[in-house]
């Protein structure tokens, strides 16, 4: 029986570092391929948002020195006397504006109620008509059938700040925002990843990660009047 040789035990250490370091190399790559996956998708993905969102954090921040002339329209009409049994009836039920009177304001008033909740009182419906940039109201007097509409309209930076803020932009916006938010978590979390990955070759990466921590950090604590 041959007995190896110290040479050979020698060999076969250094061949399993290599095959261990090699393994891990390549988990190393496949994960920084992964990372970098990541993070370019959600950057795809959130870019314009991002933009959105950083444009309108400038303008809601200087809001006071953005001067706006809102514009107000309103047009007057009468409701068919055909259709107000049915508003008399959601009057007594207090429920919806009926789906007859919807038509005739988007028809001949170029007016969208939508379904939902009416302010009724004595004589009278009341819908308010909210929207990113601008706010109104109809009123239906359910005795004449008399219509009166009021809209004001704020202007496009109105518009993108309540995009912002996600005012009266419906549960559509509302998801979008939800899943935009998802969306950045991504591009930071594989972003600080990747800083982490490269910090070894760029020495001033964690002082930097620090300062953007410590300043608002700072002005939170020390500059921010709490009331």
């Amino acid at each position: 029986m041959d007995a190896s040789s110290p040479s050979d035990a020698v060999a076969a250490d250094a061949a399993l570092a290599r095959a261990r370091a090699k393994t891990r190399a390549q988990a190393r790559a496949k994960f920084l391929r992964e990372v970098v996956r990541w993070h370019w998708i959600s950057a795809a993905i959130c870019l314009i948002g991002m933009l959105l969102f950083a444009v309108t954090g400038i303008t809601l921040n200087h809001a006071g020195d953005i001067k706006a002339e809102p514009k107000t329209i309103t047009r007057d009409g009468e409701l068919p006397p055909a259709l107000l049994p049915a508003l008399k009836a959601a009057e007594a039920g207090q429920g919806e504006l009926p789906e007859s009177a919807r038509t005739w304001l988007a028809k001949e008033m170029d007016v969208k109620a939508p379904a939902g909740p009416v302010e009724w009182s004595p004589g009278e419906a009341y819908v308010a008509l909210t929207g990113p940039g601008s706010d109104g109201w109809v009123t239906l007097n359910t005795e004449t059938g008399a219509v009166a509409y009021e809209r004001t309209d704020r202007g496009w930076i109105a518009y993108l700040n309540d995009l912002h803020k996600g005012r009266n932009t419906g549960p559509a916006w509302s998801w979008f925002i939800d899943i935009f938010s998802v969306g950045c978590i991504v591009f930071c979390v594989t972003g600080l990843l990747l800083l982490q990955l490269h910090a070894h070759a760029r020495k001033s990466t964690w002082p930097l990660v620090g300062l953007g921590l410590l300043i608002p950090l700072l002005l939170a604590l020390f500059l921010i009047h709490r009331g």
